[in-house]
């Protein structure tokens, strides 16, 4: 399928500022196209333009842009796609039916159906079989089904944002192999959006970054920078114990097996922990219990004096205090930063915390802007949080952990959507929590971070 965009320019709804301007380009039939660019670029919008979905979100469109010579919007039955947010495309409660959906919507026969769903999601390294209930998987394993169900409908367009942002190394490496081989004679065009250019360039035939005053092509011989070059960060000071799992462990109810297996470990002062491991083997769930935003299924996760202070409760489990209580004392970052907003406008988000832990509105507000500055948001201070990148959101809801000064850190793929630059702002920023004496959990795939940042690695393996 041939794209053209000639004098692209496309506005949200509620937003002055322009998303993208003065965008022209062409990709030829069969061709693979990377599309690189800063956080907040407009590369998301592009896909979804591309994808012939801006007009049902009300935003204003200028320009040409054309899929195969007519508009996006009636190109969709020959379309792919993979957004930002997997959770987004999920529409049915088991992983086969799942994928299975847009193929029978074209009204394909069933002896035709379910052995396109086997391919497409072994293709994908999905791990479970079709009966796995899709609520039951962790962001990842999301992330490869929604691409078996754009897989197996052998689409003429594949736009995929983000595709390996959430998997671990060995899935970031089957799932580029399966869209290079889901394409054999460059049957699809594929216009791939990616921060981690690097492993994509044997796959794709240009590079494309998208800036604030256009598109820039780049050649054959482009690389991009290494993000951690130059990085210098400041230590941490060796602090005591102030929270602890000892054997925690979660399982879901109605579940046979745990969504985490029994776990041991400690946050400590002045130190990065790095919890890694596959996909669906439960990193997030002990964030979710070392957060105090869950309560273990077996075994503890306690606070030590020096965190617990003079909690009303006076229990030493984080899940058991009030929310006040705990916004003050532990900072935390879902893996889906929306899931946690809850006010129209930035501004007012990075307040909540601050005014719930009991400080003055003026004392908030001054908060809410340094933060702003800090993290490069300032130009969005009275936009909605929903209307944001995802990589913009990303650093919102670090704000929104930082705001209240906690002692205790935890993040859930806190990197996840940046360029190089706000990667180091943001590893920077992490970087000066733990030299203050603050204990920080990082749950992630991102070897980089685990490098320059990380003091100790907890690995977790198959639950």
């Amino acid at each position: 399928m041939r794209l053209v965009a000639r004098g692209l320019g496309v506005r949200h709804a509620s937003r002055r500022a322009w998303a993208l301007t003065g965008v022209d380009l062409v990709v030829e039939p069969g061709e693979r196209l990377l599309l690189t660019g800063a956080s907040g670029a407009g590369k998301s919008t592009l896909l979804a333009a591309l994808a012939g979905i801006l007009e049902a979100e009300g935003t204003e469109v200028t320009g040409e842009l054309t899929v195969d010579g007519g508009p996006p919007r009636a190109a969709r039955g020959r379309l792919g796609l993979l957004a930002q947010d997997p959770d987004s495309q999920l529409v049915m409660t088991r992983a086969g039916d799942d994928v299975a959906f847009g193929l029978e919507n074209a009204g394909l026969p069933p002896e035709v159906i379910w052995p396109r769903v086997d391919e497409a999601l072994a293709a994908v390294g999905f791990p479970y079989g079709r009966d796995r209930a899709t609520q039951a998987l962790s962001g990842g394993e999301k992330q490869r089904l929604v691409l078996a169900g754009a897989l197996a409908r052998r689409p003429g367009l594949l736009l995929l944002d983000e595709p390996t942002a959430q998997l671990d190394p060995d899935g970031a490496a089957l799932v580029r192999t399966a869209v290079a081989r889901a394409t054999p004679g460059r049957t699809a065009t594929v216009v791939v959006v990616d921060h981690d250019a690097e492993p994509w360039l044997p796959l794709v035939d240009r590079v494309v970054e998208v800036t604030p005053d256009g598109l820039v092509q780049h050649g054959p011989g482009w690389r991009p920078l290494p993000r951690t070059a130059g990085l210098r960060l400041p230590p941490g000071p060796d602090g005591t114990v102030l929270l602890a799992a000892q054997a925690a462990g979660f399982t879901y109810r109605g579940s046979s097996a745990p969504a985490l297996s029994p776990s041991t470990t400690a946050l400590r002062g002045g130190r990065v922990l790095a919890v890694t491991g596959r996909n669906g083997t439960g990193k997030s769930t002990l964030a979710l219990l070392l957060a105090g935003l869950r309560a273990p299924t077996s075994g503890r996760v306690t606070a030590s004096a020096d965190l617990t202070g003079a909690v009303r409760t006076g229990s030493d489990e984080p899940h058991r205090w009030r929310a006040g209580e705990l916004v003050s004392r532990i900072g935390t970052v879902f893996q889906h930063p929306e899931q946690q907003f809850l006010t129209g406008r930035l501004r007012d988000e990075l307040a909540v915390g601050p005014l719930r832990s009991g400080r003055q509105a003026a004392a908030a507000r001054a908060t809410a802007d340094e933060l702003l500055e800090r993290l490069g948001l300032s130009a969005f201070a009275d936009a909605n949080p929903y209307t944001l990148s995802g990589g913009q959101q990303r650093r919102l809801s670090v704000a929104t952990a930082l705001a209240t000064s906690p002692q205790v850190l935890v993040l859930d793929e806190p990197t996840f959507g940046q360029d190089a630059a706000t990667w180091r702002e943001l590893v920077t920023l992490l970087a000066e929590q733990r030299a203050q004496g603050r204990a920080v959990a990082v749950v992630t795939h991102d070897a980089d971070l685990v490098e320059v940042l990380a003091d100790h690695r907890l690995a977790l393996g198959p639950p």
